[in-house]
């Protein structure tokens, strides 16, 4: 009897192969990369020309009575089973590994999603403000209006100097006129 604390569940036990789920995708996505490139393909078929090549020469030296016995007979048994069992296991890579990249694509494009709502949200708000600068700008008076009533003040003014330049210049001789008198 062990000493564990009776407050917790015990554990189920785990009976089987135990691996890690994205070591292994990631495995089988490096497996479904090779088995799509020009390297695989050349190395398989340098492999079956080869394969091939021993069992006919091995073939014709059976016929010589050098040899007797074929490792793999014409119609190659063995290399459709290696063949067989190849594609066994890289149809569930392939699959896994496109599960996979299917996962990625769904949570880029959510991620995408995401960032465009943020940029449309952001968008609409500039606009907004924009908007309102516009209208608190539309009340500032411009420095060209502030030109023209600053010229239409000075013209005023200097209409104003030029009348009081003519009542003082009228209002002197009256003076003048009063004290000879």
């Amino acid at each position: 009897m062990s000493n564990r604390d009776l407050t917790t569940p015990r554990q189920p036990r785990r009976i089987g192969v135990h691996y890690d789920s994205e070591k292994f995708g990631e495995f089988s996505e490096s497996i479904a990369r090779f088995f799509g490139t020009a390297r695989f393909l050349v190395i398989q078929s340098v492999i079956v020309i080869i394969w091939m090549a021993i069992n006919i020469t091995w073939g014709v030296l059976r016929f010589s009575n050098v040899h007797k016995g074929l490792f793999d007979p014409f119609p190659f048994i063995l290399l459709n089973l290696a063949f067989s069992t190849q594609a066994a296991y890289a149809a569930p890579l392939i699959l896994l590994a496109q599960n996979r990249q299917e996962i990625r694509d769904r949570q880029q494009s959510e991620n995408d999603r995401r960032v465009a709502e943020r940029t449309q949200a952001d968008t609409e708000f500039l606009a907004r403000e924009l908007a309102g600068v516009r209208m608190a700008l539309g009340d500032v008076v411009t420095s060209q209006e502030l030109d023209e009533r600053l010229d239409r003040l000075t013209r005023a003014v200097e209409r104003l100097t030029d009348r009081l330049a003519q009542l003082d210049g009228a209002a002197a001789p009256a003076a003048g006129e009063q004290a000879t008198a």
